[in-house]
């Protein structure tokens, strides 16, 4: 799942974005309110964490931004503000879920993987190629019905590639929604990940079919 951050604490951005990394999230960070403004218009990503107190725009601002051109995505609140009255009018400017710093970062976990729930079940919640499945909002991959054990990198790739629908996917949006926008990653590592994910996806008769300049594809080989 692709994250945008929007914290301008620049030690709290850093740990968050590691921690989710972590999980196999690709994360994005931005620090100021009128970037992350202009970010979000055109950003792609499936969650928003969104700091209240920012320089330039405050959150509440971008979050209402957001609803107003009925943007779905799923926002949680980070804020010091630990008033009842200030929760409501996070939650009421349309935010999903609210945190109080200084908060634990199993928690923050936590309630991603909540909202990544909801969010999957108000759309397709399993998508299937062959005889493999890929279960959204648990990102798990499994073969008749058994769960396949994928490293999270490469499990990353799957979901981009599986969700584009018969599409192609660039190398360079692999690499986005591997490792955020901007990330500091050569585009090879890319085609290191898609060799391995190939030969993990043969025995079940997935093929990652590529094309110079265009991108890859998954493809059901008939007959197996």
């Amino acid at each position: 799942m692709r994250i945008t951050l929007v914290e301008d604490n620049i030690g709290l951005s850093k740990g968050i974005a590691y921690r989710l990394q972590d999980a196999g999230h690709a994360v994005d960070v931005l620090h100021d309110g009128k970037e992350a403004s202009q970010f979000l218009a055109t950003d792609t990503s499936d969650l928003v964490i969104l700091d209240v107190n920012l320089p330039g725009k405050d959150g509440l601002e971008l979050l209402r931004e957001l609803r107003a051109r009925d943007d779905p995505r799923p926002v949680v609140l980070l804020t010091a503000r630990a008033e009842i009255k200030d929760r409501v009018i996070g939650l009421d400017a349309g935010a999903d879920d609210y945190l109080i710093k200084p908060f634990e970062m199993e928690e923050l976990e936590a309630r991603v993987r909540a909202l990544s729930r909801r969010r999957a079940d108000k759309s397709r919640q399993v998508c299937n190629i062959g005889v493999l499945q890929f279960d959204v909002a648990a990102r798990q991959l499994a073969a008749n019905d058994a769960a396949l054990d994928i490293p999270r990198r490469e499990l990353s790739i799957f979901e981009c590639l599986i969700q584009a629908n018969g599409r192609r996917t660039t190398k360079q949006a692999l690499l986005d929604h591997v490792y955020g926008i901007g990330a500091d990653v050569e585009e090879r590592v890319i085609e290191v990940y898609i060799s391995r994910l190939r030969s993990r996806l043969k025995p079940y008769g997935i093929e990652i079919n590529s094309a110079r300049g265009l991108g890859y594809k998954l493809q059901h080989k008939p007959g197996t």
